[in-house]
């Protein structure tokens, strides 16, 4: 059986090899973790299908392959080898013997000298070990050289003493970078009667390269405003219904969930009931047709400490409690800042929520996450002054206030439809028995 890269989320096609838990001739039973595989998005461990032995690994640590690509065999009892498989090239000779022709009618040549070949060295320290750079990821080689880090002075928590990512930020967080930077700039003592003049002041602007997070959203940012026509609408909120509810049960819920009652999942519940009257918005464009799907599936954008942008996906949230909502938010956000997202919790999005809203903004145009036709941003909620309306007359109130501004595809659907989704779901945030949900 063949192990092969797994598909981390529908705009990931590659992944990096982190770390190797087994080797060529050990039994492994079924779901027994083989290997970690990391993108910028996630870190997922792949299981072992079946019960069997490690016949050939395919890829070192460290390398980058794509979706599909054969990262091991697996021999099962029973089962014939699979024709694919192939001896990978740590099971090779280190020499290839040639064929030796016969000369019988020939003069025997002088030999010639034989040239030895140059060694493969591994890289070492001067103590003998493996030189614990020769070990890191892209990822973390990348980290460390933009912060000019010594690797020699991080503490690595993986395998075998394996320096992980998060090992570096760590590093970083804690100061380590700043001392070692400030090491480096350090000037060598010098001896002489003259006193060194000082170095005019220098332009000391860095060039900070994308890292492949970043790379990946720039592309796909790109790639989503070639293929969509935007327009952005947006609608005035009043949360007063809302702020009700969260005042009167939000001290409970915190209590009992150890978190805050927030905003964003009664909004992501008043957008899946406004999906049901309005199912186009629920859909994606395959070539000159419209794919309306049936489960509602929320894409919550979750910012990662400033490094990145995911969108984790809440699936099912047609029938789903704004209760059950903002747990499965929250689990999701812990796991995404962890990187332990796997390929299962991007998988299926239908429609996506980008949350700004704790930032303060006032309106953002947030970009459509293909393949999908259209996205909500949630910005900031403040007490402001309105107007309300009244038998008796119109009075000035003081009440909390917000915008959702949404982004479509024109191509899949109108203004007046999409500006009467957005006003539905501002009507059923006023309206909708709350009580019942929390």
């Amino acid at each position: 059986m063949n192990i092969l890269m797994p598909q981390l989320g529908e705009t990931v096609n590659e992944g990096t090899i982190a770390v190797w838990h087994v080797k060529v001739g050990d039994t492994v039973e079924k779901n027994q973790p083989l290997l970690d595989v990391e993108t910028d998005k996630a870190a997922v461990e792949v299981p072992a299908q079946e019960a069997g032995v490690i016949t050939a690994i395919k890829v070192a640590e460290g390398d980058e392959v794509d979706v599909g690509t054969v990262l091991a065999v697996l021999e099962i009892e029973g089962e014939e080898p699979s024709a694919a498989e192939e001896p990978s090239a740590a099971e090779e000779p280190s020499a290839v013997k040639q064929p030796v022709e016969e000369t019988k009618s020939a003069p025997m040549a002088p030999a010639p000298v034989a040239t030895p070949a140059p060694a493969v060295v591994t890289p070492t320290t001067p103590s003998g070990k493996v030189d614990a750079e020769a070990r890191l990821s892209p990822a973390v080689r990348r980290l460390v050289a933009e912060h000019s880090l010594n690797v020699s002075t991080i503490q690595g928590t993986g395998k075998k003493g394996r320096i992980t990512r998060q090992d570096v930020l760590a590093f970083i967080d804690g100061g380590g970078a700043a001392a070692a930077q400030s090491l480096g700039a350090a000037a060598p003592a010098t001896s002489g009667r003259s006193t060194p003049v000082p170095a005019p002041a220098m332009d000391t602007r860095s060039v900070i390269p994308f890292d492949k997070i970043r790379k990946l959203t720039a592309d796909h940012m790109v790639m989503s405003k070639q293929t969509s026509p935007h327009v952005l609408q947006a609608v005035e909120v009043e949360y007063t219904s809302v702020d009700l509810i969260r005042k009167s049960v939000g001290p409970a819920f915190k209590a009992a969930n150890g978190y805050s009652l927030t905003y964003l999942p009664f909004i992501a519940r008043a957008i899946a009931l406004a999906i049901t009257e309005f199912p186009k918005m629920n859909a994606s464009v395959e070539g000159e047709s419209l794919r309306v799907h049936s489960l509602i599936n929320l894409g919550i954008a979750v910012d990662l400490n400033f490094e990145g942008l995911v969108v984790p996906v809440v699936k099912d949230c047609r029938s789903k409690t704004v209760k059950q909502i903002a747990q499965e938010i929250r689990a999701l956000s812990i796991k995404a800042r962890d990187r332990k997202l796997g390929p299962d919790d991007f998988a299926g999005g239908t429609y996506t929520i980008s949350n700004s809203g704790p930032f303060g903004t006032h309106i953002t145009a947030p970009v459509i996450n293909q393949p999908q036709i259209a996205i909500m941003s949630t910005d900031g909620i403040k007490k402001r002054p309105v107007v309300v309306e009244s038998p008796l007359g119109d009075t000035i109130a003081i009440r909390p206030v917000g915008i959702l501004a949404q982004s479509f595809d024109h191509r899949a659907i109108d203004g007046a439809y999409s500006a009467a989704f957005l006003n539905r779901v501002r009507e059923i945030l006023d309206t909708h028995n709350w009580a019942a949900e929390v």
